[in-house]
């Protein structure tokens, strides 16, 4: 039995007024080629399978078209909400799709008869057992307790979540039976000591930061999502994040994008092989003085780059950044590169904000700005989750738009 374990497409992102679809189409054929070539039998993808809720038609086509592709391969398709997925999104095709030998699974399972089921492999027959286990909303495996301290709401929070995955592999061993079925479990949630990155948005709030390693059961495998480095968990062959398959932010650039090859025999898990993604679109950070920035992008004077190098420029100054910009600009100006932004360092946006001295918005993406108002409010935690997936709605509609001008 042999499976692909991704996650973290968030098909429909726009970075910095840019779209990631051509990207996205060129991943979704590789990860084509790379299930013939390997004669995958199943594909995971642990969540995040869109950027938000409500994703642009464009990354619903890219979506369905990859769907259709990878019937003709035999390849089962295993789909699993994250965090930025809506539910209703997901489950508006579950039914059709379901044609195409794939399964969606929106939210938490609640009957043992959808905590687990087998996967066959190529030839038909049972390859492994699955117990899909999507992200997690509390409101979905616990009820509301009133009274209780955040200690206490962590603690319930994590009680819940432990159930829920206990509930999950006993079904399991139960289907299993006598057969000699290697099981495979799915989450989508930040695990203890998991290295993360700007993208990645904290997902318990105020309740629960990390779910511990030891909590999950023993199966033969954990596929996970939702942090978008490929690493293992705690040091386990066995518990994995296979990352995202394009860097989301520019601090994502530093290790190669990659999804995990899982090959299973008799039973039990033989080998974990990380198949490196091809990037198809360059994302690269310079940082220094404005002399030290030009002599950097010097290395792009006689190069020829299709598509453009995006920069992230990170400027060591304490001069307002407006005076720097056209400069930059200036200097980038025949080079095969497109500037997405232009800041200072985090610590000296950091001394600037203490001295209440002033950011440059260009500084700041959408995103933050929205941060930076959304806390000068007293709202819960629930009322600012709701205004978040109100306004990533409200942008998706926005990049739309100006994808269809």
């Amino acid at each position: 039995m042999r499976m692909i374990h991704t996650s973290d497409w968030h098909l429909g992102q726009n970075f910095y007024t840019k779209t990631r679809a051509p990207e996205h189409r060129a991943f979704l054929n590789w990860l084509l080629d790379a299930v013939v070539e390997h004669q995958v039998d199943a594909i995971i993808v642990a969540g995040d399978i869109f950027d938000t809720g409500s994703p642009p038609s464009y990354a619903r086509e890219i979506y369905n078209h990859f769907v259709v592709q990878l019937q003709s391969t035999g390849c089962q398709l295993v789909i699993l909400a994250g965090n930025h997925d809506a539910v209703s999104t997901l489950n508006e095709s579950r039914e059709l799709l379901a044609c195409l030998n794939t399964k969606v699974i929106a939210r938490a399972a609640q009957g043992p008869e959808q905590q687990a089921w087998i996967i066959n492999n190529r030839q038909g027959e049972p390859g492994a057992i699955l117990c899909p286990v999507p992200f997690l909303r509390p409101r979905d495996i616990q009820y509301s307790e009133s009274g209780l301290d955040g200690h206490e709401k962590q603690q319930s929070l994590m009680n819940a979540i432990s159930a829920h995955y206990q509930q999950s592999y006993e079904a399991a061993l139960e289907l299993r039976g006598n057969q000699t079925l290697p099981i495979i479990a799915t989450g989508h949630l930040t695990t203890v000591g998991a290295a993360t990155s700007d993208a990645v948005r904290d997902i318990y709030i105020g309740s629960l930061d990390a779910f511990p390693a030891q909590a999950f059961p023993p199966a033969d495998y954990i596929a996970l999502g939702h942090i978008h480095r490929p690493q293992k968990v705690a040091g386990s062959e066995h518990i994995r994040y296979s990352g995202s398959p394009i860097p989301l932010s520019f601090d994502e650039t530093q290790r190669a994008r990659s999804v995990f090859l899982v090959t299973f025999a008799a039973g039990k898990l033989e080998h974990v092989e990380a198949l490196e993604v091809p990037v198809t679109q360059q994302l690269v950070t310079l940082k220094g003085s404005l002399a030290e920035i030009s002599q950097q992008l010097e290395q792009w004077r006689h190069v020829s780059c299709e598509p453009k190098i995006w920069l992230d420029i990170e400027v060591n100054t304490d001069e307002y950044l407006n005076d720097m910009q056209q400069q930059i600009q200036d200097l980038a100006a025949d080079l095969p590169v497109e500037i997405l932004l232009i800041r200072r360092s985090r610590t000296q946006r950091e001394r600037f904000m203490t001295n209440s001295q002033r950011e440059t918005l260009s500084e700041l993406s959408t995103e933050e700005v929205f941060e930076r108002r959304l806390s000068q409010e007293s709202f819960t935690d629930e009322q600012a989750a709701r205004l978040r997936s109100l306004f990533a709605q409200t942008l998706s509609s926005l990049h739309e738009e100006q994808d269809n001008s």
